[in-house]
């Protein structure tokens, strides 16, 4: 069996295709399953990089951290050398939260006494500072996640956001100590060792080419951790010996998208997507709720309209989603994800090959509907969001995006490119 290169454990899906997306962009071929996968299931032989989604990153703390190290077993069970833990790179943690956990056991696993926590992805405005994690320049409990309904975020240095969480302690390295030669930086960090025991190091990460020299520092450790920000300077690491040719290409057939995020940046497209004229359906969360609105009602809008890609959302701003919410939010998230999931299944059923997704929640309920259980890596719209081939239906192209990522003309894109 050849060696896999990267293992990767990702706290929900569109985590895992955000990580997916950069070991592929950083030169290997990667493959990413829905869930561990059962045993005897075995990657391609030309496969380097796997990346597991699973759903750990809200649920009980000793369930996500038995799912975690069934994950790990399973990559190790497959020859992989190194290992990635991927969370969110807003850390999306509350001091009960399951990032410390599962960090604890999985660096306790591999046997090794440090690792990193580098929650940065500065492309996408998430940078850390002396410690301090930053979203688009503000420190992360004075942006609205403060609020976040599932993962509120209360504290913005991270040594302070995971003290509850973890058994190790945490010691920063700023950007002037990263400056110094590596036996400076691991003399500091081994007599801290030496003192504390097993332990985090917080790098700071700043500006898009900090990875190199994080990479450089900490990238030979057996385990890392952290958002997407430094996947691809390892994959870049891991291939430079590698010589894969791994040519991508869009698909023929009829195109979907759908969109059941209602942050700013999908906002920002639905309407660039009108604007621009494209076809539209805009789903009622009370009438869906209440049977007044049916999917097939939007059914017969799509194929009625099937000579061009139409978009379907539920996408709306704060005040009408308050509104909204009146009518039980559980129900109507519940109604309005299984409504999308089933219109997606119904699209591909009938032929359709590219379906394009905004919103994690969404994406999630798509992807559990359409059963797939291994995707293949192609290009990416944006960072992050990867173009992605399920392994038993390879005529077909999916994107799945969260709901904060990609440019006002994201849709536009995503046509394009899975377009052959």
């Amino acid at each position: 069996m050849n060696s896999i290169l990267w293992g990767c454990i990702a706290d929900d899906f569109t985590g895992a295709s955000d990580a997916a997306s950069f070991f592929k962009k950083g030169g290997l071929k990667t493959v990413l399953y829905n869930g561990i996968p059962e045993e005897g299931v075995v990657p391609d032989e030309d496969i380097q990089a796997v990346v597991i989604a699973t759903k750990i990153r809200s649920i009980d703390k000793n369930i996500a951290v038995e799912e975690a190290l069934k994950a790990y077993e399973y990559l190790k069970s497959i020859n992989t050398k190194q290992f990635y833990y991927k969370y969110c790179s807003t850390f999306d943690s509350t001091p009960e939260g399951n990032i410390g956990p599962i960090a604890d056991a999985l660096m306790d696993a591999v046997g090794e006494t440090k690792t990193i926590l580098c929650p940065a992805l500065p492309v996408n405005k998430r940078t850390v500072e002396r410690g301090i994690l930053y979203v688009d320049g503000v420190p992360l409990a004075e942006t609205s996640m403060r609020n976040h309904p599932v993962n509120p975020m209360w504290e913005s240095e991270i040594s302070e956001l995971v003290k509850p969480q973890s058994q190790y302690p945490c010691i920063n390295v700023d950007i002037e100590e990263m400056e110094e030669e590596d036996e400076e930086v691991w003399n500091r960090l081994n007599a801290f060792e030496e003192q504390k025991g097993k332990y985090y190091i917080i790098p700071d990460y700043v500006e898009d080419f900090d990875a190199e020299r994080i990479v450089e520092l900490f990238g030979n450790l057996k385990l890392l951790t952290g958002g997407s920000g430094i996947i691809e300077e390892l994959a870049k690491k891991s291939a430079a010996d590698e010589n894969t040719v791994d040519e991508y290409e869009g698909t023929r057939g009829q195109a979907l998208i759908i969109a059941g995020s209602c942050s700013k940046a999908t906002l920002g497209q639905i309407e660039k997507f009108i604007n621009d004229g494209g076809k539209t359906f805009k789903i009622n969360p009370i009438r869906m709720l209440y049977e007044k609105q049916k999917l097939s009602d939007v059914w017969n809008y799509v194929i009625g309209n099937a000579e061009s890609p139409v978009l379907v959302y539920s996408s709306e701003n704060p005040e009408d989603v308050k509104y909204n919410q009146r009518h039980g939010a559980d129900k109507i998230s519940a109604c309005l994800e299984q409504n999308m999931a089933d219109l997606a299944n119904l699209a591909v059923r009938n032929g359709y090959t590219r379906i394009i997704v905004a919103g994690g929640e969404t994406s999630g309920a798509v992807t559990q509907k359409l059963g797939f259980n291994a995707y293949l890596i192609g290009e990416s719209v944006s960072p992050g969001v990867p173009v992605m081939t399920p392994v038993e239906r390879r005529d077909i192209r999916i994107v799945l995006k969260s709901g904060n990522f990609g440019d006002e003309d994201f849709f536009a894109k995503a046509l394009k490119i899975t377009k052959r």
